[in-house]
């Protein structure tokens, strides 16, 4: 996730309620701050905002936030019947922007390859999220920092190929997992805080995925991606795939 707070906001229409600082980052790990959009009604009026949240959802509940780092992704699947999603799923989604991201193949033996997963035309991805603010108890209520927001990235099923769709066969090759990707047409349901019926969202969103990840492609890159320290815009950059 390498663009700028500037372009996020022209990019989805989006404001931001507090100012806000964005690094960039070519190797984006569990626990770290990334981007997100989201809606809200303020004042009877929707808004939609743009907000730095870490990354590994933690309930409103939990008792501290380290089990976060466990809840980097939801199945979109079973999202209703998990408390850790469910009520996120109904009143707190949000968009998750992205330039793109990684996944591992192996290969024989211990060998892996990593591979950069990207739309072909340079521009960024849109994930379904969700997004959840916890209340730090041991801090008062005049300190900034009592809350925390967090998010998680819905995953899917891949899509299945559909005719000659050849990237859907590299991706089920890679994979047989995606994070949900998401159109601009769906985007904008998802996002709508008045809509309530998560169940029909997930099915709609769902049900775009294949349409939303048509023209990714993927790279292979090296293997320095592996090391979370490593983080340069070098690590996007093809290289010959041991297989």
């Amino acid at each position: 996730m390498a663009r700028a707070v500037g372009d996020l906001l022209a990019d989805f229409d989006a404001e931001l309620e507090h100012e806000l600082e964005l690094e960039k980052s070519w190797n984006v790990a569990p626990t770290d701050a990334v981007p997100i959009v989201l809606e809200r009604l303020v004042d009877d009026g929707l808004k939609r905002q743009l907000h730095v949240a870490r990354w590994g959802l933690v309930p409103s509940w939990a008792k501290d936030p380290s089990g976060g780092a466990r809840l980097i992704n939801a199945r979109s699947e079973t999202l209703l019947e998990k408390p850790s999603f469910r009520k996120a799923a109904v009143a707190r989604r949000c968009a998750v922007p992205a330039d793109g991201y990684y996944e591992w193949k192996k290969g024989e033996g211990k060998s892996k390859q990593p591979y950069y997963v990207h739309p072909d035309d340079g521009g960024g991805l849109v994930f379904a999220g969700l997004y959840e603010w916890w209340r730090d108890q041991s801090k008062g209520n005049d300190d900034p920092g009592r809350w925390l927001l967090s998010m998680s990235i819905l995953t899917a099923d891949t899509p299945t190929a559909q005719s000659s769709d050849s990237v859907f066969d590299e991706l089920t090759a890679l994979h047989d997992r995606v994070p949900l990707p998401m159109s601009t047409e769906t985007m904008e349901a998802w996002l709508d805080p008045r809509e309530d019926d998560a169940a029909g969202l997930v099915d709609l969103v769902r049900a775009g995925a294949h349409d939303a990840a048509a023209g990714w492609t993927l790279d292979a890159v090296g293997a320095a991606v592996g090391n979370v320290r490593n983080n340069s815009p070098e690590l996007i950059q093809p290289v010959e795939g041991l297989f």
